[in-house]
């Protein structure tokens, strides 16, 4: 299996921090942000190429592919990590708020699957790691729209991964806690450490933790491992 990795939401938090690791660790990198952005790797000898993608629009996501194939950077590791946020109490929550929440957190997940699962197929080796929410595992007030995708990639990965298990794929999601990023930058000190009371470790977690374990299930050290949604939450939600 090739060592090219293709990441959502690639050009901050915790997409920048998985960009970042599998740079290190010597796989090529192509993320993807609705923006444009610029990757600065510390290792020079792998490549990491960024590119803008609205993952909500199929009709730029069709032609991924073969713009992949121009570059001479097919991937056989999918990253499914773009995310928004858009809370509210689910009695205000309008229209807009639910459909560009499962837009880009759900249906983003399927179209970019869907454009390299044919690939991954028939070279009968491949990972898809999707990032999930403890939100999904447990609700979150305010989060009706936001939980609700999130936990719907868990049916989605385990589903997935017992159709192409038999061609050498795995399907695994994880799912984040509070994680120090520009999502929870938003929280006041003291929200925080009401936040961090409620978790067993007593701290945020770091991209650096959601990373580390991707890039172990994206190894050959993951290979026996599909159909899983694991937590990196400090402990927050056990189960």
């Amino acid at each position: 299996m090739n060592k090219i990795v293709f990441i959502t939401g690639a050009s901050r938090g915790i997409g920048l921090a998985i960009a970042n690791t599998f740079n290190k660790a010597g796989y090529d990198v192509v993320g993807s942000a609705r923006s444009k952005f610029k990757f600065e790797p510390s290792n020079k000898s792998s490549k990491m190429v960024s590119i803008q993608l609205d993952i909500t629009s199929r009709e730029d996501v069709k032609n991924l592919p073969n713009k992949l194939k121009d570059i001479d950077l097919m991937p056989n590791i999918i990253i499914n990590n773009a995310g928004i946020t858009s809370d509210q109490l689910f009695l205000r929550m309008s229209n807009d708020d639910w459909d560009d929440v499962i837009d880009t957190n759900l249906n983003g997940v399927f179209n970019i699957t869907k454009v390299f699962i044919k690939h991954l197929v028939k070279s009968k080796a491949g990972r898809i790691i999707n990032i999930s929410s403890v939100s999904g595992l447990m609700g979150n007030p305010g989060q009706v729209n936001y939980s609700s995708a999130k936990a719907a990639l868990s049916g989605f990965t385990k589903s997935l991964a017992k159709e192409v298990g038999s061609r050498n794929i795995t399907v695994n999601s994880i799912a984040p806690g509070f994680i120090e990023t520009d999502m929870t930058s938003y929280l006041s000190d003291e929200d925080k450490v009401e936040l961090i009371k409620g978790i067993p470790l007593q701290q945020l977690g770091e991209g650096s933790d959601i990373a580390e374990l991707a890039l172990y299930l994206a190894s050959d050290k993951g290979s026996y491992i599909t159909g899983q949604t694991i937590s990196v939450d400090g402990g927050l939600f056990m189960y």
